[in-house]
């Protein structure tokens, strides 16, 4: 059966902002344009991604950037750490993997000499640190490989090592990358390119067979705050004075979770109206995930504040919920 021919439009327009807000083209596998056959097939991208947030609730991905090194004394310190003082694999940009204390101590030193100089301490940072993970149960090797990947394509001609840790409860990948390319570039990473450092990371996931999705917290409908690299390692020792809250807040914080509330209303109710059978019944489960998403937030006040008239607001009591 056709589609209304404003249904795809609509999934476009307010599909793009819940998933690829300022970070539209993810680089392994680019959307295609607007054109005869462009539409259809970005509005079921779009609709793939909303089945894999509100009905199938695919894993997400974690990529964060845990600190960096300012000089050489953090950085090998931090090789010493992720490679367990040389108990564990360290593998290269260049595929080579080494180990030992003593090889974990010339991997520093070629760094150190490999491109500007790295001082023992120094005054702004020369490398990042990564962590990409992904929840209990997924193959460890899987993300290994995936997490090989992301970085050949994220991080190319930078120096960079990874370790697989398995030996905990979420399978995880740790990359030190050098801040300074080959070519003389700094690396400088923002909140858009850590989107799309998740966006590939979930991307070569799925190509293992591995559901993984990307999808921003605001859109999700959470507000976790995940504690930093440093601040787990000073729990575990007893030394963290003030423990950081569990939840984003603020206004930046509300404003975003309110501008998701808004797509998803619209898109809800444009898939409700829909003649295909299936996007009505897409329609009822995000009205479920909705009301789920929403249960502990103040919805009257957001509305107000994100300019959500009482029509649209209405659509989460009216959308066919459909369990």
């Amino acid at each position: 059966m056709s589609q209304a021919p404003n249904i795809d439009a609509v999934l476009i327009q307010w599909g793009d902002r819940l998933f690829y807000p300022g970070n539209r083209v993810v680089k392994v596998k680019p959307q295609p344009r607007l054109g005869d056959g462009g539409m259809r097939q970005r509005a079921d991208a779009i609709r793939k991604r909303i089945e894999a947030t509100v009905v199938k609730r695919a894993p997400q991905v974690m990529v964060k950037v845990t600190g960096g090194g300012r000089g050489m004394l953090a950085i090998a310190a931090h090789f010493r750490y992720i490679s367990k003082n040389g108990r564990l694999d360290i593998e290269t940009e260049q595929g080579d993997t080494v180990r030992g204390k003593s090889a974990v101590h010339e991997l520093g030193e070629d760094w150190r000499y490999g491109g500007s100089l790295i001082g023992d301490e120094g005054y702004r940072r020369e490398a990042f640190n990564i962590m990409l993970s992904m929840p209990r149960g997924t193959d460890p090797l899987i993300v290994q490989r995936a997490a090989r990947e992301f970085a050949q394509i994220e991080l190319a001609d930078h120096k960079y090592v990874m370790v697989l840790h398995d030996h905990q409860a979420n399978p995880h990948v740790h990359i030190s990358v050098r801040a300074e390319s080959m070519n003389g570039r700094r690396l400088n990473p923002r909140k858009a390119d850590l989107q799309r450092w998740r966006e590939t990371f979930a991307e070569k996931l799925r190509g293992y067979g591995v559901e993984a999705e990307a999808t921003r917290q605001a859109t999700r409908g959470r507000s976790e705050s995940h504690p930093d690299l440093w601040q787990l390692k000073a729990s575990e020792a007893g030394r963290l004075r003030k423990p950081r809250p569990s939840s984003t807040s603020g206004d930046k914080a509300r404003t975003s979770r309110a501008e998701a509330l808004k797509g998803w209303l619209h898109i809800g109710r444009a898939l409700a109206g829909s003649p295909d059978a299936r996007d009505v019944k897409l329609a009822g489960s995000i009205a479920v995930f909705i009301q789920e998403a929403t249960f502990s937030w103040n919805v009257q006040k957001m509305a107000h504040e994100a300019g959500i008239g009482p029509q649209l607001l209405d659509t989460v009591v009216d959308m066919p919920i459909r369990r």
